[in-house]
């Protein structure tokens, strides 16, 4: 790593909380507990869900594995069109029964696939997105590349930005951009449909839980092949846009908007938000899935040009994935966490953050008025609000909710 990455910011927990803690650790470390705990009816559940808990952590590789296989077999799809039985699948995907019934019955045990009559396989309940949704399938094939990296831990940890994930992105770690047609291409329009074909979830979050009625033009920071863009001209037909990327990449959307008929409602402004000013005549600014993927001081900067290209009164729109708190956070939830901070490291030196955290870099760039606005699914993303006041910052606090 060339360069020293962010630390989060993490509190101290009070006095009583620590003594709690320290002897419930002396509990667990007892060598008749866990014996006492499975005599007791009381606790039976609670150890038996702690060592399921344990196993699954181990197991997870070849779960993700299992996932993996599925998803390059097309099983999915393929399962959607019409239950199948071992030998058609078997001859359709070129494996052996015998093999292919361990992977079968893996994704069955997983929730993936489930039993038919007749000795048949369907979808299961956390197959059925998988077959209507490509960007899942894309994202799952994409992961291979951390799988890779992270063969050994200790080594990934030891330098996590030369793996194939990090060489994935063009824009990792100052790398040079082209700024026409080359070799690199390829790159950029290879992330660019990731992300479009990624993109659904967040979108349709941020198109439910927010309304646009109140702006008349939209600024897309990070915009992408304009897979946001898009789906918002549809949902509000009275805004016009502005989109900010890479040169490379708006070559990509501008194609994109000229077959969906958007080139009169959508101007292109190509830049690097490192070095150039954002275009100014937006009264919204929307920065979606950009600031994890950059160090504190770069989000910083970014905020401060969207604070400087706001009118008085305009609204800052930041959407991504969010640490969760301790006080909110489940087991399900720290297993989001966990993943996203190694991802995040194999691609750069971004990371991930609490609404916290970016409520501070807001406050600190000049917005007011900081809120946070529910969403029926964090998991695919969080959003935050933030005002351009005539007021002094200083005059409002954050509220975070």
């Amino acid at each position: 790593m060339s360069q020293p990455l962010d630390l989060a910011a993490i509190g101290t927990p009070p006095t009583f909380k620590d003594a709690l803690q320290a002897r419930l650790e002396r509990w667990y470390a007892h060598p008749g507990l866990y014996r006492w705990s499975l005599s007791n009816p009381l606790t039976r559940w609670l150890t038996r869900r702690r060592t399921r808990r344990l196993f699954d952590l181990m197991a997870g590789f070849v779960h993700s594995q299992v996932l993996l296989a599925c998803v390059r077999l097309d099983l999915f799809r393929t399962l959607q069109q019409a239950p199948a039985d071992l030998d058609s699948l078997a001859q359709r995907t070129g494996l052996a029964p015998s093999v292919l019934q361990r992977l079968i019955l893996s994704a069955v045990a997983l929730g993936l696939l489930e039993r038919r009559s007749q000795g048949r396989f369907g979808l299961g309940p956390l197959g059925v997105p998988l077959a209507q949704h490509d960007g899942i399938g894309q994202m799952i094939e994409h992961n291979h590349l951390l799988y890779q990296d992270m063969q050994d831990p200790l080594q990934f940890l030891g330098n996590a930005w030369r793996g194939g994930m990090a060489d994935y992105w063009p824009y990792a770690h100052a790398k040079p951009v082209p700024a026409a047609a080359g070799p690199d291409m390829d790159k950029f329009t290879r992330y660019s449909e990731l992300m479009a074909a990624s993109q659904g979830f967040v979108v349709q979050e941020i198109l439910s839980s927010y309304f646009f009625d109140e702006h008349r033009c939209v600024l897309d920071v990070g915009a992408g092949r304009g897979r946001f863009v898009s789906e918002l001209a549809a949902h509000a037909p009275h805004l016009k846009f502005k989109m900010f990327d890479l040169p490379p990449v708006l070559a990509l959307a501008s194609e994109n908007l000229q077959a969906k008929g958007l080139q009169d409602r959508v101007s292109l402004h190509p830049g690097s938000f490192l070095q150039d000013p954002l275009p100014e005549g937006a009264d919204l600014i929307t920065l979606v899935r950009v600031a994890h993927d950059h160090p504190d001081a770069v989000v910083l900067q970014v905020l401060q040009k969207a604070h400087d290209a706001l009118p008085v009164g305009g609204t800052l729109l930041l959407a991504e994935p969010m640490a969760q708190s301790d006080q909110e956070a489940g087991p399900a939830d720290a297993s989001v966490d966990a993943y996203f901070h190694f991802y995040l490291l194999a691609m750069g030196d971004g990371r991930l953050r609490s609404p916290q955290e970016l409520s501070d870099l807001m406050k600190a760039a000049g917005f007011t008025h900081i809120e946070r606005v529910a969403n029926a699914m964090p998991i695919h993303t969080q959003i935050l609000l933030g005002r351009k006041s005539k007021c002094l910052p200083s005059y409002f606090g954050n509220s975070v909710n």
